[in-house]
């Protein structure tokens, strides 16, 4: 299967079969990046995390106890 990174734009092949593959099949809003886009926002982020600025919002959403 041929792929396009969504970052640099470089095309690539995986193999058919592989669960990568079948996800981008099945679910085309799951996109695709090479392994040098990866690492690279990989390594910045972890270097915006190091600088205590970094925050991650999660949702605050309340559970309720019967629906767990």
């Amino acid at each position: 299967m041929r792929v396009k990174c969504v970052i640099c734009d470089v095309i690539e092949n995986i193999d058919d079969y592989s669960p990568l593959a079948k996800k981008l099949r099945n679910r085309p809003i799951h996109t695709y990046m090479c392994n040098q886009c990866y690492e690279r926002i990989e390594i910045r982020t972890n270097e915006r995390k190091e600088t205590g600025k970094f925050r991650q919002y999660s949702s605050n959403e309340n559970k309720d106890k019967f629906l767990q």
